[in-house]
């Protein structure tokens, strides 16, 4: 169920679309030539309901997607226009492979904001947003068969990367503080006593995606410790690190362990996700081999994107910015909590972020909230049902929320469509 996708309609269900792609596929003379990773590379069931939700009327509590209005547009045109006309040479030019020096030394100084004092700019490899680190790191270390452990559930877009690598994903349960340390040191002794090769563990500690959980903080140095001791490098994903709305300010995983953590980071949730400029900071020990790796996908990374995100950093009042989002996001998650406690019929429960973009609705027992997508639809709201989220091929009784890009009067009339959806598929049990 994790992996089924929706045709444009919204009418097939996923075992049809296979059969049909198959069908249409195995004649062809160049069927044979595929590899055997081409199986596992299928489109998300987050693009699909991505698709689907662009339809007028739909309100989208589907796409995590920052809200751009806030941006000061006409002065960031203005911006791009001088940098073409006075740099045009260099920003439509190659570039260096591990990115420009002035961006590197300034993505060290938005890590020292999220807590990472000690970053140094030969040490950070800018990647085509944050997908293209995690694709460049299972690419370095994983052989087809070796183990990935990840949070359960986690962002989609990784498990894809995986899967594409022939990689075996092996989860580790949450609960209201994130992931459970003991649970975590179970899996991978269980996991070794089975020979198996563990190469790291993928986390996004800080407002998961799709959960919204936090990883507590005398939790943060336990899995570090639990990942050092069984030799297992950790992946650990922060793009919503900056967007703290309530709640303590915690540490990445990062500071204190230089040696054992590659931190990924993105401008896609803090500036725009568009110019697709993420990086890397990895231990001095492998990043070379990481930035050789990165360079290969790539080449260079875009010198334009580059220069514009330096230029935002340089000129702009971009930790401004992020107070905007901060206040905007804060009172969008507020009205998702309100309108779920008004409407939500009895027997559904949820999370409660201090930050990013997602709630993680639960259902009794028994609901696949997979087959209610196409009722919601109908209903005139969307939503990413809770299999998309996982590796397993299991019903899921949880569906993914997101506020960030929908005002808060959308919010809880996308709410309020929802919840009979949801009562009749409980009412059914």
């Amino acid at each position: 169920m994790s992996h089924e996708t929706l045709d444009a309609a919204g009418t097939l269900p996923a075992e049809a679309i296979d059969a049909i792609e198959r069908a249409a596929t195995s004649a062809h003379r160049h069927e044979d030539l595929f590899s055997e990773r081409a199986a596992n590379i299928r489109q998300s069931a987050v693009r699909d309901v991505f698709d689907i939700s662009m339809r007028p009327g739909l309100v989208s509590l589907a796409g995590g997607s920052p809200y751009l209005q806030s941006l000061p547009l006409d002065r960031l045109a203005a911006t791009a226009a001088k940098i073409i006309a006075e740099d045009g040479l260099t920003a439509l030019q190659y570039g260096a492979g591990q990115g420009t020096e002035e961006l590197r030394t300034q993505i060290c100084e938005v890590m020292a904001a999220e807590g990472i004092l000690d970053a140094l700019p030969q040490n950070v490899v800018i990647t085509a947003g944050s997908q293209s680190a995690q694709d460049v790191a299972t690419k370095l270390f994983c052989n087809p068969g070796d183990v990935v452990l990840v949070e359960d559930p986690t962002y989609v877009g990784a498990l894809n990367t995986f899967e594409a690598y022939q990689v075996q994903v092996e989860t580790v349960d949450m609960d209201e503080s994130g992931l459970v340390p003991d649970l975590l040191e179970a899996r991978i002794a269980a996991l070794q006593l089975a020979g198996k090769n563990i190469k790291f563990l993928y986390t996004i500690p800080n407002f998961n995606n799709p959960s919204g959980i936090t990883l507590a903080k005398e939790r943060r140095q336990q899995v570090v410790d639990i990942c050092r001791t069984a030799n297992i490098l950790i992946l650990e994903d922060n793009p919503y690190g900056l967007l703290r709305y309530s709640g303590e300010h915690l540490a990445p995983l990062r500071a204190d362990n230089p040696g054992d953590v590659i931190y990924m980071g993105s401008f896609s949730k803090i500036f725009a996700p568009g110019l697709r400029i993420g990086w890397a900071l990895v231990p001095e020990h492998l990043q070379r081999r990481y930035y050789l790796a990165a360079e290969s996908v790539t080449l260079c990374p875009p010198a334009l994107n580059q220069m514009l995100v330096s230029a935002y950093l340089r000129e702009y009042d971009w930790r401004g910015q992020i107070e905007t989002y901060r206040g905007l996001y804060a009172e969008r998650c507020a009205a998702m909590l309100a309108a779920l406690q008004e409407h939500m019929p009895a027997g559904a429960t949820w999370t409660s972020p201090e930050g990013g973009f997602f709630v993680w609705v639960t259902l009794p027992e028994g609901v696949d909230t997979y087959p209610l997508l196409h009722k919601a639809i109908d209903a005139g709201v969307v939503f990413i049902p809770g299999a998309a989220f996982t590796p397993s091929d299991e019903p899921s009784n949880k569906l993914r929320l997101a506020f960030s890009a929908v005002p808060p009067e959308a919010i809880a009339e996308g709410v309020r469509r929802l919840a009979p959806v949801l009562q009749e598929a409980i009412a059914a049990l």
